[in-house]
């Protein structure tokens, strides 16, 4: 039997820092808009963007596997929505510039397959017990 894994705190979880990360990111682009921009596109990408590290929080919190493994979907679905079609909108409206489109796609890019191997992982772990 391997020995029993090591607690981290969500704070030192990669996945949860590359979701910080990209928040910060989108809170840069989102401070710069004016009131329109803000109520018709910002708030949208932000909640979306914010809500991949929030389901991360919320899931890595959950007792049971399968619980967390939902939210670990949920935060994938949500990376999805908030690159691939809000910061990528944003670059196409000339909200978002080339270098921060290319900064954000690179770190979502890594944590899509981080988070994609903390699914497996998580499935994984509930096998082992199982």
């Amino acid at each position: 039997m391997s020995e029993k894994s090591k607690y981290i705190p969500l704070k030192e979880l990669i996945i949860y820092k590359l979701a910080r990360q990209l928040s910060a990111k989108a809170w840069l682009i989102y401070q710069r808009l004016g009131y329109h921009q803000r109520k018709t596109w910002g708030d949208q990408m932000l909640e979306a963007i914010d809500s991949v590290g929030a389901n991360i929080a919320e899931g890595y919190a959950r007792y049971h596997f399968l619980e967390r493994i939902r939210f670990y979907y949920i935060s994938r679905a949500s990376l999805s929505e908030g690159m691939d079609h809000w910061i990528d909108l944003g670059f196409e409206r000339g909200i978002v510039a080339k270098e921060e489109q290319v900064a954000m796609f690179s770190i979502a890019k890594n944590l899509q397959i981080k988070l994609n191997g903390q699914i497996k992982t998580t499935y994984e772990a509930k096998k082992d017990l199982g």
